[in-house]
Parts: C-alpha cells; structure tokens; sequence
C-alpha cells in the first residue's frame, strides 16, 4: 500500500464536483497520470484517477466521502496504488488497499475504520533474521535471489532484486537481524550507486513479468473427491465457482485453503457481508494445517472488504490480492489466490461506471466487464521466472486463481457467471438442488467442466497402482464414471414414468451404480476427520471399486442374476462408508474390501449353480 508523504513540491489542484465516491479535480489535468494516487489533503483521503479530460479529472476515492467540500485541496502523490511486499505478510488481515487490520482494531476498540488513517502495511520496526545467498562483485539481474528470511516456520520469504534491475552487487548485509527498510545491498547500475531494502512496492494494476510460460502438468490436489477426479483443476489454471446463497460456496474455499497442495494462500474478501467475512476470519485464525500442525495462518494472508466499505476499494482488492500472489509466485512457490466473490466484485464496478453515467450494457454491468475479468484471470499461470536459482538452475512457480460468483437467484445465465465463462478454463457449478438434499459438495457434475484433465493424465498415471481385477487408470476411471452419470440422467424421467423396478436388468444396473457414486463417493463431509480430505491413493482405490462393482455385476446380469441379487451383497454396505470408515493410510482396508467382494460374488454364482435358483 503506497502511503508515501508528499514530495518537497507537490502538485495540487482542488475538488470541482463530489458525484458519491468520485471526485472531479480541476488543476491536475496536465500533470497527472491514468491510476495516480491523488490525496484530498483536509481530511488525508486517498483517491485513485480513473478519467482524464481537457479541464478536469476523475478519481475515485477508497473512503466515504462525506463532508467533502468544493475547493478542498488534493495533492498529487506521482505514484499508483501499489502494494508493500517484503517479509511479514504472512498471516496478516488487510483490506482492500493494504491497510492491516489488525493494527486499526488494536488503535480503535470498537472496531470502526476510520478515515484517512496512515499505518503502514508491514512493521517498520520488526527485525527479521536475513541470511546472504552470494557474494559481492557478482553480476544480478531482475528476479535473482540474493538472501533468506525465515518469515514464518512453514515459509521461507526469498529476496529478490526488483524486476526490470540489473547491476553489480557492491554491496550485500553479513547474515543478521534488520527490518524491511535498512540496507541490505547496493547495486552498481551504470555509474551509479543504488541501496536497496527488503521492501519492495509494485502497482496492482501492472502483472509482475517473468521470461515465459509453461504448459501445466501437475494438479492442484485439493483432497475434494468429485474435484480431483470429475473437474480436476492444474497448478496455474482458472475455475469459477458459481452457485447461489447456501450452496456451499464458502466451505469449498475453507476446504480449498486447508487441504490444496499450494504453498501459499492469498484468500481475498471482496464485497461478501461483514458477518461472512467475520466467520471466515475466525475460522481461519483456528485452523491448524493438516500437513504441518501448525497455524493455518502462517502461510495464508487475508484481505477483507466488506460489502458496507466503500466500493472503491472493493474494485481493489482482487488486483491487491493477485499482486501479492505474485510476489510468492516470484520465489518459486505455487500459489493459490481465491476470491469471494467475484459478483460483488463486479457490483462495485457497476456502481462506479453509474455515477460517471457511462453506457450500460446487459444489466447495468459497464461495457468493459469482459476486459477487467480477463486483466484479473489472465494473471494466472505457470511460469518461468526470471533470476536463476543460486546452483544456477531455472526457476518455476504457479499462482491458481479460484473466483466463487454469487449469482443472484442462482441464475447463471447473469452477465458475470456468463462472461466468467469465457475466461477460465473450467466451472465448478453449485446446485441447490444439491445442497438442500444435504448433498455436499453440491458440485453439479453435469453442469460443471474442467478442460485440463488432458493436461495432467500422465501425471495421475504415473502415480496409479494395479488391480488386475480392473485395469483402469485415472482417466478412464474419470471417463466411465461420466458416462454412468450421463445414461443415469438419461434414465431419470424413464423411472419417474414406469418406475425402477420396471427398467431392464442392465438399465437399473447402471441406476444402483449411480446411487453408488453419488452416496459412496461424490459425497464428502467437510468436518469429519477422515472424510474432509482424501489422498490420491484412497481417491483410486475408492472409485475402482466402484467400478470393479459394475463391471462384475455387468457379467452377473449376463448370466442371468437380477440387480436386487447384487445390491443384497453384504459388502455394499462397506463400499457405501468407506469414506468415513477407512482412513487414508490404511489402504491395506480397501485391499480387504475388494477381496470380499470378489469372494461374495463368487459365493453368489456358487448359490445359481448348486441349487439352480432363479
């Protein structure tokens, strides 16, 4: 968050129109720059221009604007809003223009934001322990990591020379304790000399560079079984989450924040109610890290705008959010960035595109909706950064974004929903259908899609293990499983017309192996301690044995047996609780299952062939 003091001579102008959360400023016109910082100096308003004509600009302000006058003074600050990166913001709350939370409550008690506050983002005053990682006289570029901070006991916070900067080090601190603006190198660029600190500042509207991208070969596991098998989702890729109040948008981000295989979380609240935020906050502050044991918090960082805070600074905040994601991504971390929710997200900029009485287009929504979506989504990926490593090796990292839409009524035909689409690479569709048949994740596996699976099939294959009674890997698992789904649907309306019990044997088949799936697999309790997350291993053993189900009662029915005969099988009750029954280290159990489902089909065929029943 830039909140830098004013230049010895600052340019200022002074408020010509206050139009709710914009300001027109005359005096600045000719001197200012798109997505400046301005300054209203009476009461220390921060505003960021947004428009810029002949005789006026237009800012937008990130606080209320109430008891601005005409002709109140504004200074120019000659920098955009940028974040503070540097060691410490690991397990911090902000709001949407980098303010820390935390550090207002413990000033205002009663927890109310108030304006113009100046509190620096990151301590000034904390030290933290830097360890040198190469020597002086050596030639450095944008990228290159020159020490080691210990910022939190589950990360490591590398620092990097900024981008963009290359020189000669002539300068570097022996290992020791120092806050993030003491010296800490010198660079020797051209004829002059440079000192640099830990603190870096860099504009949330600008994408931090690297040399290229990469095509994404690894998943992000997320231990959610209809999402790591149905709608997998790759280290680097896009998802929406759209689904409607109640569907379980917010435990499927809980969920994705304490099981996902990502180093570091950036969780960005922009514009949810000030009482689900407060719960999320909560929440995430008692979380202990499966993985780790440790604090969740220590590898998360949270930024919180709620939707009664200025709407401005609710624009904001996923840019913030993906600067910052950035920025770790820049070490070499893969990191996931999720934001609830992207809707009122794109509320804020209805509003704002309102009161510069812009040309709506679908909904009121402005006309440039699709761009700033693709700006935000386009920031993900895998990439190789730039800087080699120390051993001189190329450096690799991700950042994930995950967006939830809230679209109302649930309709997903809405303009963000819609445009979302065009975007991401795959949709995790919320049904409330689902969720009010207590059916959760309420993941709609018809409605959703994911189009990495091609990507990361070798990955999951190379991980796979051999049952000889099946031989299925993870995508023809995946596949089959589609299609038992599709033909169940197609199914549906049959069954409601004649009933299940009129279907043929092969048709009612393929029903009780749906009825398997979705009670057996698909559904997953989030608070239970061994069904919340389900590793890679558990995840195909469970669903092959689904499979092995169908494929043996399949030839059953061949032979003649009936369904209601294979669905009376004692082992059936086991399949349908293995998920809360078999922990994810004692795969020996599902190896147990399997063998006595084999051995009670075959004691099946035994019956039909010694007493000829029928």
């Amino acid at each position: 968050m830039i909140r830098s003091k004013y230049k010895n001579n600052p340019k200022q102008g002074y408020i010509s129109a206050i139009m709710g959360s914009l300001i027109k400023i005359k005096g600045l016109e000719r001197q200012i720059r798109l997505h400046e910082l301005v300054k209203v100096s009476k009461y220390n308003l921060l505003g960021e221009v947004i428009q810029i004509y002949s005789d006026y600009i237009v800012a937008q302000c990130f606080e209320t604007t109430t008891n601005l006058r005409i002709n109140d003074e504004i200074v120019s600050l000659n920098e955009p809003l940028s974040m503070e990166l540097a060691p410490g913001l690991l397990g911090r709350i902000f709001d949407g223009i980098q303010r820390p939370l935390q550090n207002i409550f413990d000033i205002f008690k009663d927890g109310q934001l108030q304006r113009g506050l100046e509190i620096d983002a990151i301590s000034r005053k904390k030290k933290w322990h830097f360890k040198p990682q190469i020597n002086i006289n050596e030639k450095v570029s944008g990228g290159q990591i020159l020490g080691i901070v210990q910022e939190t006991p589950l990360i490591e916070n590398k620092i990097m020379i900024p981008p963009l900067i290359t020189g000669k080090l002539s300068y570097i601190a022996q290992e020791g304790d120092y806050t993030i603006t003491d010296e800490i190198y010198r660079l020797k660029i051209g004829n002059e000399e440079k000192s640099f600190s830990m603190l870096q500042k860099w504009p949330v509207n600008k994408a931090r560079p690297f040399k290229e991208r990469r095509i994404p070969s690894e998943p992000l596991i997320t231990g959610i079984r209809v999402i790591d098998l149905l709608f997998p989702i790759i280290k680097g890729g896009t998802i929406g989450v759209p689904g409607g109040f109640g569907t379980g948008k917010t435990v499927i981000q809980h969920s994705l924040a304490k099981w996902c295989n990502a180093d570091v979380i950036v969780f960005v609240g922009c514009g949810e109610r000030g009482n689900e935020i407060a719960d999320v906050l909560t929440q995430f502050s008692e979380l202990i890290d499966p993985q780790t044991k440790r604090p969740l918090l220590e590898r998360i960082i949270l930024i919180a705008n709620t939707s009664n805070m200025p709407v401005s600074a609710r624009e904001a905040s996923i840019f913030s959010g993906v600067t910052i994601g950035e920025y770790y991504r820049d070490m070499g971390y893969d990191v996931a960035v999720l934001a609830d929710s992207t809707s009122r997200w794109a509320e804020s900029l209805r509003e704002i595109s309102g009161l510069l009485e812009e040309m709506p287009a679908e909904e009121g929504y402005p006309a440039y909706l699709p761009s700033k979506l693709s700006s935000f989504y386009e920031r993900a990926g895998v990439v190789e950064l730039l800087g080699n490593s120390v051993s001189g090796e190329e450096r690799v990292g991700s950042m994930t974004i995950i967006g939830s839409i809230s679209p109302p009524a649930g309709d997903f035909s809405e303009p963000v929903t819609a445009t979302t689409k065009n975007f991401v690479q795959g949709i995790w569709a919320l049904d409330p259908a689902l969720a009010y048949s207590k059916h959760y994740p309420a993941i709609n596996w018809l409605n959703s899609y994911s189009n990495y699976p091609d990507y990361i099939s070798e990955w999951w294959f190379e991980r796979d293990f051999e049952w000889v009674e099946i031989d299925a890997d993870w995508f023809e698992c995946r596949k089959e499983i589609n299609e038992i789904l599709s033909k169940d649907n197609e199914l549906k309306y049959i069954t409601q017309l004649i009933g299940e019990e009129n279907l043929p044997e092969d048709q009612q088949l393929i029903i009780f192996t749906a009825k398997l799936i979705k009670n057996g697999f698909l559904i997953q309790n989030a608070f239970d301690d061994i069904d919340s997350y389900t590793n890679i291993k558990k995840l195909l053993g469970s669903i092959k044995l689904i499979l092995l189900v169908y494929k043996e009662s399949k030839e059953l029915i061949k032979e003649g047996f009936y369904t209601e005969e294979i669905k009376e099988l004692k082992v059936m009750d086991e399949i349908l609780r293995i998920n809360h029954t078999v922990p994810n280290k004692d795969f020996d159990k599902l190896e147990d299952i399997k063998n006595k489902l084999l051995h009670q089909i075959e004691e099946l065929k035994l019956t039909r062939r010694v007493y000829g029943k029928k």
